[in-house]
Parts: C-alpha cells; sequence; structure tokens
C-alpha cells in the first residue's frame, strides 16, 4: 500500500494551520515549509508534525516543489493552510491507495466556503486542482501566480470536496484580488501578452454573464452575485494591469 505524505507551504497562517492540519492527521507523514513566519504558524504546526521547515520565501511553485523534494513517500496530497479535506475526500484517497492507483495525479474538486454558505456555482466550482499525484510523474509549475501540479501519464477525477476558505469577508477578497492581478498581469506581460480595449470594456461582463448566469451564480443567491461582479472585476483588473504595464513599450 503506498504511503502518503502531505505537503503544506506556510507564512504567517497562525489563525488558519491547525484547521487545516487536523483534516489530514491520517495521513502517513506531514511536511510543512513555514516561510519564516513571525506568528506563532511553525509552533502550531509542530503539534501535529515534526517535520516543520523554516525557508526564506522563494515563490509559490518553488516552495511547494521543494516541500515534495522533504517527503519520505512518493504519493503526495499537497494542501494550503485555508483548505480542509473533508471526511469523503479523506476515505476516497485511503482507498484508492489501499490499491493500486490507476492514474499518475488525481484531480479533486474544491467547494468555496464565502459569506455564509458553499459556494457551487460561477466559476468556483467545480475549480478542480490537481493536489493528490505521484512526485515520479509530476512536479508543481508555473510562475508567479495559479501554480499548477503539471502530471506526466494519466490523470483521474475524484468526487470527495476539498474544501477552501480563502477570505474574512469582501474587504478580504477585494485586497487579495489587487494583489493576484498584480501578478497575473506580470506573468502576462512577461509572456509577450498585450491588453487592448477590448480586453478592458468586453471581457469583464462577459465573465459577469458566465459567472451568473451560465454556470449558474444567481441560484446561490446574494453570494453569488458578488461572486459574479467580483470575478468581473478581477478580470477587468488584470487586463487594465496589463495595459498600463505594457502600454509604453
Amino acid at each position: 500500500m503506498p504511503k502518503l505524505t502531505v505537503t503544506v507551504i506556510t507564512r504567517n497562517e497562525a489563525a488558519q494551520i491547525a484547521a487545516a492540519l487536523e483534516t489530514v492527521a491520517w495521513a502517513d507523514e506531514i511536511v510543512v515549509v513555514d516561510a519564516e513566519s513571525t506568528d506563532e504558524t511553525a509552533a502550531i504546526a509542530r503539534r501535529f508534525t515534526d517535520r516543520v521547515i523554516t525557508r526564506a520565501w522563494t515563490g509559490f511553485v518553488d516552495q511547494k516543489n521543494h516541500a515534495v523534494e522533504l517527503a519520505s513517500h512518493d504519493w503526495i496530497l499537497s494542501l494550503d493552510s485555508d483548505e480542509r479535506v473533508t471526511p469523503a475526500l479523506r476515505s476516497e484517497i485511503r482507498s484508492l491507495l489501499s490499491g493500486d492507483p490507476g492514474a499518475h495525479g488525481y484531480r479533486i474538486p474544491r467547494v468555496t466556503f464565502y459569506l455564509g454558505r458553499w459556494i457551487r456555482t460561477t466559476d468556483w466550482y467545480p475549480d478542480h486542482q490537481v493536489r493528490l499525484y505521484n512526485r515520479r510523474h509530476g512536479r508543481w509549475v508555473g510562475r508567479h501566480v495559479h501554480e499548477s501540479v503539471e502530471v506526466g501519464g494519466p490523470v483521474g477525477t475524484l468526487g470527495g470536496d476539498l474544501q477552501h476558505l480563502p477570505y474574512r469577508d469582501i474587504a478580504d477578497h477585494v485586497a487579495t484580488i489587487d494583489r493576484y492581478t498584480t501578478l497575473a498581469a506580470r506573468q502576462m506581460a512577461e509572456a509577450g501578452r498585450r491588453a487592448g480595449l477590448p480586453d478592458i470594456v468586453v471581457r469583464p461582463p462577459l465573465a459577469f454573464l458566465r459567472n451568473y448566469v451560465v454556470r449558474g451564480g444567481f441560484r446561490d443567491g446574494g453570494p453569488g452575485l458578488v461572486v459574479s461582479l467580483l470575478n468581473s472585476y478581477y478580470v477587468m483588473l488584470k487586463f487594465a494591469k496589463l495595459w498600463e504595464t505594457t502600454r509604453t513599450r
């Protein structure tokens, strides 16, 4: 039976890390790479594992790949501090690893808690993420934002949800959008992308219609409307920042 290492990267996550690690206490090993937190993150993590390593921040991709390099086992479950493994997902993973997994990696549906409810509409769901994988066949790739696991070989899909609790409130959500759109614009600019008027004017309302109408955001009431509007705002801000970055080039 293949053994499982859970990897987590952290930086000042004292408010979240215990709840995350509690949901993976059943794993064979937990490796936490902490980016020199100034709060109690590392101390709290040590309640769950002795594999807590302090390392200067080098970016999401490099930190996550480093955590995998420290693992004792080939099968990896990558978890963020604002995520929780549900009992259904835990049972599914344990059942999968009790036999011979037929794929080299597995996509997991992620459901986000926002404004008092689990959002199962808009671009936010099922938001499949490859988080369970054999490190002999996969590694983290990407540059500044939206990193992902690239798997060489077959990829399956699990049914149990990975719970996601990313924002304290709308203000926190908007602040995160500001940070991430800066990184996204930088990433696009480095890839040679440019933004024009249609990107800033046309793409955002199309994103709103996709989220609110096509992907059913209206079914989630007020929270679904807010998510749809802010997803549209994300698109506008990303392309506006790209335009700002590249307009003098």
